[in-house]
């Protein structure tokens, strides 16, 4: 009897024994369960904190030489280079969107045994950007500020002498705008304001008339002096401004932007501007790109020649520029 209540003791002491060391372990992996789903929680916080930013963009060098000795079919060396960039930056929490970008570029090109070696190519500061509290679905609205101007001196390469015809703040436009901004995606967005304002500028007394128009130079000529007193333009009217930032396929991105501004005015214009930079980034570092920049100012006017060369008039043109490059880039 007495082995028997010491065999059931000894069983008693094993079993309990076994028990404790599975509750043990229950407890550990239980701990370990809810360590990591805090870990996991946290990791989610974090993820959903940094996706409240996002940030596109193309950033491009390309350049070119060419050397010629003795070269029978003719030609000058020649240089060229330019530097590009086109960054957005959207900030997404909750019901409030801002979306900023910057657009720049400039380039510069040497050829030997001109009148003017060294020459501008290109020379581009568009800044914009839109604060935007969502009303209904995609639907958001929205108050939007840009400001457009260039780097240096701007000639014209055809005559003797180089006198400008541009340069930093002449001209330069100012946009502040209130409006409705519809954005379907992240990739597309149209802004539509008929509450919008412009200020152009032109620092350079001489060039006023080109961008101001030569009626309003006229209503504040200094009699004295026979120089435009005022270095700005007002505007009051309406504007519009679609925009695409594609980059749903690998190395490849499209930024494009589309801005047209028509004041309410007894003699109204329209003042457009369209922008696409189209790039493809290969081997990390090399990157092949396309920009295009179109403009059509109807104030900013161009001389009409005859057939001998004369000057017969003078009208609104449609401005375009390309550039296809082939350079060192990076894309994100």
């Amino acid at each position: 009897m007495k082995k028997l209540l010491l065999s059931i003791f000894a069983l008693g002491a094993f079993v309990v024994s076994v028990n404790g060391q599975d509750a043990a372990k229950a407890v550990a992996q239980s701990a370990q369960s809810e360590a990591a789903k805090i870990i996991e929680t946290t990791k989610a916080e974090e993820t959903e904190k940094k996706s409240n930013w996002k940030v596109s963009g193309i950033i491009t060098f390309n350049a070119s030489a060419t050397s010629l000795v003795n070269w029978a079919a003719g030609g000058n060396n020649n240089i060229n280079m330019v530097a590009a960039g086109n960054v957005s930056f959207l900030y997404k929490n909750g019901p409030f969107a801002w979306d900023s970008n910057i657009d720049t570029d400039f380039g510069e090109s040497f050829v030997d045994n001109t009148k003017h070696n060294w020459q501008k190519t290109n020379d581009k500061l568009n800044i914009s950007t839109k604060f935007g509290w969502e009303m209904a679905k995609s639907w958001y609205l929205t108050a939007l500020g840009s400001f457009k101007t260039q780097y240096a001196y701007g000639y014209d390469y055809s005559q003797d002498e180089l006198t400008p015809i541009s340069q930093i703040m002449t001209p330069s436009y100012t946009d502040l705008s209130v409006g409705i901004d519809w954005k379907p995606s992240s990739i597309f967005s149209i802004y539509v304001s008929p509450v919008a304002g412009r200020i152009t500028t032109a620092t350079n007394a001489d060039l006023r008339a080109k961008y101001f128009g030569a009626d309003y130079v006229e209503k504040h000529l200094d009699p004295l002096t026979g120089v435009c007193t005022r270095n700005y333009q007002a505007e009051f009217g309406a504007s519009l401004k679609a925009g695409v930032n594609f980059n749903m396929i690998d190395n490849f991105k499209v930024i494009s932007t589309v801005t047209v501004f028509t004041p309410y005015s007894v003699k109204p214009h329209v003042d457009l501007d369209w922008d696409l930079s189209i790039s493809y980034q290969f081997l990390k570092v090399l990157n092949v790109s396309l920009g295009t920049q179109l403009k059509y100012y109807d104030r900013v006017l161009f001389d009409d020649l005859n057939a001998a060369g004369e000057v017969i008039g003078q009208s609104p043109r449609v401005q375009f520029k390309t550039i296809l490059g082939l350079g060192i880039g990076y894309s994100f």
